[in-house]
């Protein structure tokens, strides 16, 4: 696989974990540094991890693997945006309960967002590519745009005030719609 290929597909897989981060951004009262690298290590990590995991699955799960994996990412998108509204319309503005740096919430958010991931490792195996070179650009490139992503849903959060968890936890349904919808559909 060529670069340009590789790097294509790194900014595809990364779009939805740009778009948690944003909605993540969007929450986080006091930004600083910390906490957008906290947010972006999570989110490129994972999407480091799982295509390697894919990788070194091989064909072997492919098909196991593709028949339910948007059904899990929509299922944990779905609960934690849940969670969100649900949160937003019951707690206090100085309560919010729903913390998006807590690492709980961002491993299940990180899993749930790179289970694409995890499919193309599986991919990749079989175009017999540079496992390396991808896992880098892949890790990178979310890394990066989750870190800015933060910032830039911190920024457009003051435009919202009150009703920021229902517009995060109405992204994280979206996307988790979107991936079942996507494979339900090809």
């Amino acid at each position: 696989m060529e670069s340009l290929s590789t790097v294509l597909m790194a900014v595809g897989l990364s779009a939805d974990a740009f778009a948690v981060a944003m909605s993540s951004g969007l929450l986080i009262k006091h930004i600083k540094i910390n906490k957008a690298l906290k947010i972006a290590l999570f989110f490129g990590g994972f999407q480091s991890l799982m295509p390697l995991l894919g990788w070194m699955a091989g064909l072997t799960f492919r098909e196991i693997l593709s028949s339910f994996d948007h059904w899990i990412a929509f299922g944990l998108l779905g609960i934690i945006g849940g969670k969100m509204i649900y949160e937003s319309l019951t707690s206090d503005d100085d309560e919010r309960r729903f913390n998006p740096l807590d690492t709980y919430t961002l491993t299940v958010l990180a899993i749930a967002t790179s289970l694409d991931a995890l499919a193309a490792g599986l991919g990749l195996a079989v175009i017999k590519t540079s496992i390396v070179l991808a896992v880098t650009t892949i890790g990178a490139i979310t890394f990066s745009l989750c870190f800015f992503g933060v910032f830039i849903g911190h920024r457009f959060g003051n435009l919202f005030s009150k009703k920021i968890e229902i517009i995060g936890g109405s992204i994280l349904i979206f996307i988790g719609s979107k991936i079942l919808f996507e494979h339900l559909t090809i």
